[in-house]
Parts: structure tokens; sequence; C-alpha cells
């Protein structure tokens, strides 16, 4: 079986963990805060808050912003339901920016289009989320210049990015949004198993959401409503979220930090033969931008359906019948049953509808041989009748 992304453990790893399970500390402990600073280190920002999971994160940055009843957040809808769903966990309404066709990022332009309108109807979002779909980043220089004149917050949804660049600096150091979320499941470019984390460079949201993170509890004495009385004591200051990270996690992730360059230039170098192997055939392989440098986390081809005498469907079930475990990502969100129940429908972003009836992620993770790579295309011809 070839999945379309697989993690990669170590003995380094391994041991890492173990030095946890036989330490006196199992949460809490020191692991955790060394996973922190290994991402700090990576992007060039001020905090890093780590997480039990991406989606968690989200929440959290989210609310730090001062999202709640009432307001508005818009992302993407080619992305996982998380990117939207962490807008109604604050009780907040929820709309879509249709993606561009080239990057399958939230687009610019349509963003524009779609704050002339809600600014006309005094309906503005508090806070978007742009999706770097696939590790390869938007365009986060265009999104901010429309958040100055607009107004809003900006979460970077950065789940798929860990390792990518924008414009020469790494995806996270916070430039261009006010905070960055990213996540560490096992088919991402490194894990802590489950795991996520936010990024920020902004002192007052980095305190927000480490307090939301472990049930808006403190033992921090300029954040309490009364002096210290001994060293056993906290407050409630807030109502948090048991979001916290374990240092078992902790540990993983930050052993996993140590080869993030190489993971990331090892799907460089399969990406650039998918490339060359796939050109001749009728898809539509990954665009990149020459601002930024993806993390390649998915390698998404497109089929060119008018060229060949097979179904989206047919090709996609041929390639799992190989035992190639491949994956469409994503359904788009306002397609979901959840979110038509809140008034969305077929026709509303058709971009992002387009791209889902093409659509095919092939395996790529830095395990993937060559001899497995030559497999996936040849299996990809003969399942599109080539």
């Amino acid at each position: 079986m070839i999945p379309y992304g697989r993690q990669d453990i170590t003995e380094e790893d391994i041991k890492a963990v173990v030095e946890v399970l036989t330490s006196t500390h199992l949460t809490q402990g020191p692991a955790v805060p060394k996973f922190e600073q290994a991402v700090i280190r990576h992007c060039n920002a001020k905090h890093a808050v780590a997480t039990n999971s991406a989606t968690s994160a989200l929440h959290i940055a989210c609310l730090a912003l001062g999202l709640g009843p009432g307001d508005w957040l818009w992302t993407s809808p080619n992305t996982f339901v998380a990117s939207a769903n962490c807008g109604l966990y604050c009780g907040a309404k929820v709309d879509f920016v249709d993606i561009d066709p080239r990057t399958y990022n939230l687009c610019p332009k349509a963003l524009e289009d779609k704050l002339q309108v809600a600014e006309r109807n005094g309906n503005l979002p508090k806070v978007v989320v742009p999706v770097h779909f696939s590790g390869q980043p938007c365009d986060m220089r265009s999104v901010h210049e429309l958040s100055k004149k607009y107004g809003f917050r900006i979460i970077e949804d950065a789940s798929h990015a860990i390792g990518g660049k924008y414009l020469n600096e790494p995806i996270g150091n916070c430039r261009y949004s006010d905070i960055t979320v990213f996540s560490f499941h096992p088919v991402k470019i490194v894990t802590s198993a489950e795991g996520g984390m936010a990024v920020t460079n902004n002192d007052k949201l980095a305190e927000k959401v480490a307090l939301l993170r472990s049930h808006g509890i403190t033992r921090t004495p300029s954040l309490m409503t009364k002096p210290m009385e001994g060293s056993w004591y906290y407050q409630q200051v807030d109502l948090g979220f048991n979001y916290r990270m374990t240092d078992l996690q902790g540990a993983l992730g930050a052993s996993q930090m140590g080869r993030l360059v190489h993971y990331v230039a090892r799907r460089h170098e399969l990406a650039k033969r998918y490339d060359k192997l796939l050109k001749d055939l009728p898809v539509v392989t990954p665009w990149q931008d020459k601002n930024g440098y993806s993390a390649f986390h998915l390698y998404v081809i497109r089929l060119k359906l008018g060229e060949i005498n097979t179904s989206h469907v047919d090709v996609f079930e041929a390639l799992r019948a190989k035992e190639i475990i491949v994956n469409l990502h994503y359904i788009p969100v306002h397609t979901q049953p959840y979110y038509r129940e809140m008034g969305f429908s077929d026709g509303d972003f058709p971009e992002s509808e387009k791209y889902y009836s093409e659509a095919i992620s092939i395996p790529l993770f830095p395990a993937l041989t060559y001899d497995e790579q030559d497999f996936v295309v040849e299996s990809l011809k003969e399942a599109m009748g080539l």
C-alpha cells in the first residue's frame, strides 16, 4: 500500500519520547516549551503556544481576537472544515471567499470584491482565515493590505505549511497576520502524533491564547484579581479549555523539527520528479507562485476530463484498487450538509467546486521511493485509459 502521506519516525524520535516516559513529567514538563522554542526559532516569531490540535489552536486564536456572536469569520471553501468551524465555536457567523484557480488558495481579488459589498451592507468580517493549501503560501501581502483598509484581523491557517516560505521569509513569522496556526498531525510535514500551535508576535495575544489553552487558569500575579495567598495559589480568570499538549507529543515534535528543512527539501525533489513524469499526461500539475516556497504537504493533480474517456471517480477508485491510497483535498466546506442548512448551495463558489470535480491528491512523503512514484504514474496512466 502507498498512502498519500505518512509520518517518518526515527530512533532519535523514539528515544526522545522514551525519555519523557521515564521522567517525572508526562504533561506540563520541559518538552512542550522545547518544541515551542524550536518553532519560534524556525519562524523568527516571538511567541508559540502548543495545543492538542490545530483545531484547538484555531478556536482559541479566534477567541483571543475577540470573535463572538454577531461577528463574521471568512475563510476558503477549499479547506478542512476546522478552518470554518472555529468561527462557529465562538458563536460567530461564517462565510467563504472563492479560490484562485492556479494556487487553490483564497483569491485576494475575490476577497476585495466581497469586502466592497460587505462594507455597503454593514457585514464586514472581524476575522479572515487564509489557508495555505497544500503548503503553498497565500498572497498574504495583498490580504494584509485589505485588512488595513477594511479593519479585519488575520489568522493564517498554515496547517499544511510549516517549512514553507513567503517572500523568502518563513511562514509563521506573522509579518502579515495576527496569528499563524500549524498542525502536527501524522500526515503533516513534521508530527507530534496529534498537535497544533499558535504563533504570534503580539504579547497580549500570546498571553490570551496560553490562558485559554489551560482552563483560563493562571498563576501569573499580574493577571490575578487579588494577591497570591501562597505558592499553591491559582485563579480562573477566563473561561478556557483543556487544549494542552502532552510532553510526549512535545518531545516527538521537538525531535522532528530537527529534520524539517530536510523533509521539505525531499518533498520538493519528489514534486519536481512528478512534474517531469506527468508533463505529457492530461493532468494539471501544481502551479507554484514565484513569491512562495511551498512546504508541499500535498501534491494535487487536476484531471483534464475533456481529454480522457473516463470519469473523475473512476480514476480515483482505479488507483485505490491498486492500493495507491489517493485522497481528495477538499470537498468544499460550503457543500457539507451542516453548512447547506445555513443557506449555502452549489454554485456559490464555482472555482472551488470546479477544482473539487477534477482534483486528486497523489502520494507525497519523504520516504516515497522513485519506484513507488513510477508505479503511481504508470497506474494513473492505466486508470485514465492511456
